[in-house]
């Protein structure tokens, strides 16, 4: 029979798609073509609104990472129909299952008698002539496999006896079994409910485990487990400490028969006996069950499902990862105002970098202030002098070490200039020096030490954190779980995704963006973004959107994908400092010509369209969706989603871990969010531990219900371990503080790569705080 097709269906992935994401299959497939044509998901999501019927970023983002997924496997099915054709074996109804097939695992099923293989143990039973005897045993009903066996003795092929002939039999049925697709799926289904997770200590590395200490002799079932459990597993057993395997509950997994191979019999229907005195065929099938799930299945099922909880535990971690970085991008920026950028250090002295309203570098300096050269005065004269001089409003102080003491020596120094209005915050410095080491640094600021380059990254990320923080590695951000244990391409997708969205939704300043940001821009990359800056600094500002069209490389596509999310502030066109597309600036000449006015007059302006119906402006290109968007920016041009600039103030005296007592209520920012809770900034160099159980009065099942990163919260303090660095913290502050325990390997280890975490209930009661010690061994920054 001829059944090979070289296209992929596409109809099948618009309908699997539309299925998935309960949306209309028109619209699953006005976005593949819009994809397909080049368009982002942020463009797509904003300007093509009556393409897609309405479909918001999240759907789209979904619907492209499973477009590839279905699309690698509709070429893998073609790949294995046409591999089986060749060898001549497809039938009818193996052609519908593997059409059928809607999954990768499900078609490799499939695929496994037909698949090209070492030559295996059971293909030489059966080069020796055994599968009729096999098949004999099979199909006969109180026969005697021994006395059938010895039909079969063949000295040629080296079956010297029947035991000989019956170990071939035995091996061409396993393997038979062991590729039954309707077997495996029925097995797998039966693992994924019941079976358990067992982890052991590598025999003599206990001591050099201790930090796994909590994991060596454990067991849970696999549909309960956690990712940050799952992933803290697999450490331990990449590092050589722990063993892992799967099975079933303790009781049922030490039974003979075991369940599995009687559920292997059953499904096969091979009525296999397990009593002693049973039949010579029943008792030969039950050994061949046994020998099937322990030599064959047991083995793949452990990989595969092992394989599997890693893959999920990644996604959530990814997951966990990404939404912490959204919230983090999309903090609130301080706008547009001189800032003095301080990256605290003891010996090597505190680096300073003054910068003005957009960012622009004015002046560096290193002071001195604490040992061994303790130059206070001069210190404060150095900083006096930069806040006159370059109008400072805020200062920003990294929250690295001597933090607390240098936002001290800025306390007292603002406490001699009252009048002056200059406020100091606190900010993360995490990836500050990952950047300062940067060639993107080296760039910006090749005249500049690396080490104030710092202090430069410091100061802009509180002007604006989005247009700062693209600049740095993701992952050196600080803000992920196990990130390190995860598969790292699928986790930069990720992040690329998170910071091109956030990008987007913010808008960008073409005429002071860094050519980092506008890389991240819909339509462009960085060789358009390089070009942007160097065409500005040759012939100065972007007067209007226009004018893109003249730099190199920037042709038509590019500028449909790009001009809606380019801002040009203080420009020819009012419009072009709002997110309003160009292509629907024939919409706003009609809404502006139906009012009898100019866009000067109107933008900006709340009330001015009242009494005008969206409807009235609408065509065949441009919908309702659209024209709304055009009312919105017409009243509120280049709107910022991010929220209004607040931060949080530490408690003057509590500098250190040790300046810490169980009852204080201290003032917060929210610094990471993991499954198992939220860790907060205190100003104590070591952030401490909200668990889930004490986020809230009510039961918490995600802790970013409650608390996102950057968020300012207050927090009583329960537990505080000062020799671990361990601190406990709630956000119910009637709270009751627990005991510290020591010595009963509840906190595990210090260091970020090599911590674990112990399972325990969430306990909406103060009691059960105490099991926050043992979540701080979760985090993997």
């Amino acid at each position: 029979m001829s059944t090979l097709n070289d296209t992929i269906d596409e109809n099948r992935i618009i309908e699997q798609l539309a299925q998935e994401l309960n949306v209309r299959p028109q619209q699953v497939a006005a976005t593949i073509t819009l994809l397909n044509d080049g368009a982002t998901v942020p463009f797509i999501a904003r300007y093509r609104k009556e393409v897609t019927g309405g479909l918001d970023d999240t759907i789209l983002r979904n619907l492209e990472v499973r477009l590839v997924y279905l699309r690698e496997l509709e070429e893998r099915r073609l790949a294995i129909i046409r591999s089986i054709e060749e060898q001549g074996k497809m039938t009818d109804e193996l052609l519908a299952q593997i059409n059928e097939a809607d999954a990768k695992q499900r078609l490799e099923d499939l695929y496994a008698p037909y698949k090209p293989k070492r030559r295996t143990r059971a293909q030489i039973a059966k080069e020796a002539g055994l599968e009729p005897l096999a098949d004999a045993i099979l199909n006969t009903v109180d026969s005697d496999p021994l006395t059938l066996a010895a039909e079969y003795i063949n000295p040629e092929h080296k079956i010297e006896d029947a035991k000989t002939a019956l170990d071939g039999a035995r091996d061409i049925l396993a393997e038979r079994f062991a590729e039954n697709a309707d077997l495996l799926a029925d097995m797998r289904e039966y693992l994924q409910k019941n079976a358990y997770l067992y982890a052991k200590v590598v025999e003599g590395k206990e001591q050099e485990g201790d930090n796994f200490r909590d994991w060596f002799d454990f067991s849970e079932t696999i549909r309960t487990m956690p990712s940050h459990r799952i992933l803290a597993l697999l450490r331990g057993r990449s590092q050589g400490i722990l063993d892992l395997r799967i099975g079933l509950d303790p009781e049922s997994d030490i039974l003979t028969p075991h369940p599995c191979v009687v559920r292997i019999s059953d499904f096969l229907n091979l009525d296999a006996d397990y009593q002693i005195d049973a039949n010579p065929r029943g008792k030969w099938l039950a050994e061949l069950s046994r020998w099937t799930w322990r030599v064959k299945l047991l083995t793949s099922f452990e990989s595969e499902i092992i394989t599997q909880l890693r893959e999920k535990a990644e996604e959530d971690a990814i997951a966990v990862f990404a939404a912490n970085l959204k919230d983090l991008l999309l903090a609130a920026p301080a706008g547009p105002k001189a800032v003095l950028g301080l990256d605290p250090g003891i010996r090597t002295g505190v680096k300073v970098a003054a910068i003005d309203p957009t960012g622009k570098l004015l002046e560096t300096s290193t002071i001195y202030p604490f040992e061994p050269r303790k130059d206070i005065e001069g210190s404060i004269n150095t900083l006096l002098g930069l806040i006159a001089k370059h109008q400072i409003e805020l200062i920003a102080i990294g929250n690295g070490t001597a933090s607390r003491e240098t936002e001290k020596l800025v306390g007292d120094l603002l406490k001699t200039i009252p009048n002056a209005n200059v406020k100091k915050i606190v900010v993360s410095e995490a990836g500050a020096s990952v950047y300062s080491a940067s060639e993107l640094a080296a760039q910006e600021f090749p005249d500049i030490d690396v080490s104030l380059r710092g202090a430069v990254s410091i100061a802009r990320r509180l002007q604006d954190p989005l247009a700062e923080l693209v600049k740095i590695e993701p992952k050196a951000i600080g803000v992920g779980q196990y990130q390190h244990d995860v598969n790292q391409r699928e986790l930069a997708r990720s992040l690329d995704a998170v910071i091109e969205d956030c990008v987007n939704a913010v808008g960008v300043d073409v005429n002071t963006a860094s050519s980092a940001l506008l890389s991240r821009v819909s339509g462009l990359n960085a060789t358009l973004a390089k070009n942007i800056v160097a065409y500005r600094d040759q012939n100065g500002r972007f007067e209007n959107r226009k004018k893109l069209m003249d730099v190199s490389r920037f042709g038509a596509k590019a500028f449909e994908q790009a001009a809606g999310f380019l801002r040009i502030n203080d420009g020819d066109n009012p419009l072009d400092a709002s997110a309003v597309h160009p292509e629907a600036y024939p919409v706003v000449e009609r809404i502006i010509h139906k009012l009898n006015q100019d866009v000067k007059s109107i933008i900006g302006q709340k009330d001015v369209l009242k009494g005008l119906s969206p409807s009235e402006f609408t065509d065949d290109k441009f919908g309702l969706p659209t024209v709304k968007d055009i009312f919105s920016e017409i009243e509120k041009p280049g709107r910022d989603p991010r929220p209004e600039f607040k931060t949080a103030t530490f408690k003057e005296g509590i500098d250190t871990i040790d300046d810490l007592s169980t009852g204080m209520i201290l003032e917060g920012v929210v610094t990471n969010v993991a499954n198992f809770g939220a860790f907060v900034d205190i100003g104590v160099h070591q952030d401490g531990l909200v668990h889930i159980s004490a986020l809230s009065e009510t039961f918490v099942k995600d802790p970013r219900d409650v608390v996102r990163v950057g968020q300012t919260v207050q927090v009583k303090v329960i537990e505080v371990d000062a020799p671990r660095k361990r601190i406990g913290l709630t956000m119910r502050l009637h709270d009751e503080a627990s005991p510290v325990k020591r010595g009963t390997g509840e906190y595990g280890a210090r260091d970020n790569r090599s911590r674990t975490d112990k399972p325990r209930q969430q306990n909406t009661s103060s009691q059960g705080l105490g099991a926050m010690a043992a979540a701080f061994a979760k985090l993997k920054r």
